[in-house]
C-alpha cells in the first residue's frame, strides 16, 4: 500500500491523525474542511472514502466523529536534521546537513514548527539523552522552567542543550551529569531556540 503523499489525500490523513494523537478522538467533517480548506462536506467526503476505500481508515456511518485509524503504520511526516547539539560544552553554531528524519504522529505533532537535532556529548545522560540521540524540538522563543530546551549563546555564537532552572538573572542551564556544573547566561546572551518534545534512540 502506498502512501498517499503530496495531495490533498494525504493532507486529509495527516490531519486526522494528528488531530487523534491530540484529542484522543476523531475531528469531524466541518474541522477537516477547514483545516485542509476544502470548500464543501461533499470533497472532504470524497477523500475520506478513497482513505477508506485504500484501507488507511474506516468508518462509521452516521456518527459525527466516526473515523478510525488503521494503524499508524502508513501515516509520516518528514523532519529536517538542521545539524548537531552540544550536551556538555557549547559547540559553534553550524549549518546543518538537511537530511530528512521520518516520523509517525505518536511521536511529535506534525502541525509544530519542528526541526531535528544530533546529540554530542553526555551532559544530558540522566535524562536519558545520549551521546549519538536525535532530538525533536519544537522552535519556539520561550521554554518554561525546567524544561528541556535548545539555547543559542549570543556572545560566542554557541549553542548548547541544558535545561531552564532559573528565570532570573543569570540565567542557569543546568546539565544532568554529576559531574558537570551548570552554565549561567545573561538574560539577553541566552535565546532559547526550541524546546524538547521527543528524544529518539538509535541502537
Amino acid at each position: 500500500m502506498s502512501k498517499p503523499r503530496n495531495s490533498l489525500r494525504h493532507q486529509v490523513l495527516e490531519y486526522v491523525a494528528g488531530y487523534l494523537n491530540e484529542n484522543r478522538y476523531p475531528p469531524t467533517f466541518d474541522e477537516i474542511r477547514e483545516a485542509v480548506g476544502l470548500s464543501s462536506k461533499s470533497h472532504v467526503d470524497y477523500y475520506l472514502r478513497s482513505l477508506e476505500e485504500d484501507g488507511y481508515i474506516e468508518r462509521i456511518p452516521h456518527t459525527p466523529r466516526g473515523l478510525r485509524l488503521v494503524g499508524l503504520a502508513p501515516v509520516s511526516f518528514e523532519v529536517k536534521i538542521e545539524g548537531t547539539i552540544a550536551a556538555g560544552q557549547p559547540l559553534e553554531l553550524a549549518d546543518g546537513p538537511g537530511q530528512g528524519l521520518e516520523v509517525t504522529p505518536d511521536i511529535a505533532d506534525p502541525r509544530k514548527d519542528l526541526y531535528a537535532l544530533r546529540v554530542q556529548g553526555e551532559s544530558m545522560v540522566e535524562h536519558m539523552v545520549a551521546d549519538g540521540d536525535l532530538l525533536i524540538v519544537e522552535r519556539q522563543e520561550e521554554a518554561g522552567r525546567g524544561q528541556m530546551a535548545v539555547v543559542h549563546l549570543q556572545d560566542s555564537n554557541e549553542a548548547t542543550l541544558k535545561r531552564l532552572c532559573s528565570e532570573r538573572e543569570p540565567a542557569r542551564l543546568q546539565p544532568a551529569h554529576p559531574s558537570l556544573g551548570p552554565i549561567y547566561a545573561d538574560a539577553q546572551d541566552a535565546r532559547i531556540q526550541g524546546r524538547v518534545v521527543t528524544v529518539i534512540r538509535q541502537f
